[in-house]
């Protein structure tokens, strides 16, 4: 195989990618003794509004919190289930020493915080998109959750 850059292409196409995976980076180019990689990942998406931890004697402003996917009706139970809008952890409290936002049984209204989901290590609220009481929650606190999984119950 032809060496560039010290190593082997596929070394080095590989190292390159793994760079622009972990740096979340649409592309990189490196060139060296007039030879040029380019390397491109996935298109960039604006990140969705997002409530960042601040660090412990600083003020952070107010985030515009991210709300939920749209709720889908949950057929055999006549309630709406709550997806993900995001993939990443999913958050009961906003610190593990503050209760939990929503319990089975608490009543909600459209624009309550009812989670956080993290992502991309930051903090996004999850708002509620209608009234009612949550029947269910789906998953576990700092469970990993995938775009559109369900993740409770309203009724």
């Amino acid at each position: 195989m032809n060496e560039i850059f010290g190593m082997t292409d596929l070394d080095t196409i590989s190292s390159l990618a793994d760079i622009i995976n972990s740096k979340e980076l649409s592309e990189i180019t490196i060139t060296e003794g007039g030879r040029t990689i380019t390397i491109k990942g996935r298109k960039c998406i604006p990140a969705p509004p997002h409530m960042g931890m601040p660090p412990m004697n600083a003020a952070a402003p107010a985030p515009a919190p991210q709300t939920a996917a749209a709720p889908a009706a949950d057929e055999a139970n006549g309630g709406n289930i709550v997806k993900a809008p995001i993939v990443g952890t999913y958050y009961r409290s906003p610190s593990p020493d503050k209760p939990p936002f929503v319990k089975i049984g608490d009543k909600v209204k459209k624009g309550d915080v009812i989670m956080i989901i993290e992502s991309m290590k930051l903090m996004n609220e999850v708002q509620s998109e209608f009234d009612g009481v949550v029947e269910r929650i789906l998953v576990t606190d700092g469970q990993a959750v995938e775009y559109d999984q369900p993740i409770m119950i309203i009724k």
